[in-house]
């Protein structure tokens, strides 16, 4: 009989889609996360950025890519967050 625990699973993760910033670091990627803010005196929308370190276990990605990072365990100090699945390469010429 499976317990009440088994039976949820991990729930539902946050998940991101940003832009690659840097890849300098080993196993890690610099995501940057844009999202709009609606003022709430004006109500005009305005960006906002916030930056993400996000595991990448292969160093396969690389500055530029679009890709989706999801929530995860702590990894290090920083580290919370895991690219699961790349979006988009840019075509260089």
């Amino acid at each position: 009989m499976a317990t009440a625990k088994e039976k949820e699973g991990r729930g539902i993760r946050k998940s991101k889609i940003g832009i690659v910033m840097s890849d300098r670091m080993d196993k890690t990627v610099v995501v940057r996360v844009e999202r709009l803010v609606l003022h709430p005196v004006y109500k005009k929308y305005t960006k906002r950025r916030t930056t993400y370190k996000a595991h990448d276990e292969g160093n396969e990605y690389r500055i530029g890519d679009t890709v989706e990072i999801v929530e995860t365990r702590p990894l290090s100090k920083e580290k919370r967050w895991r690219v699961s699945r790349l979006i988009e390469r840019p075509v260089v010429r």
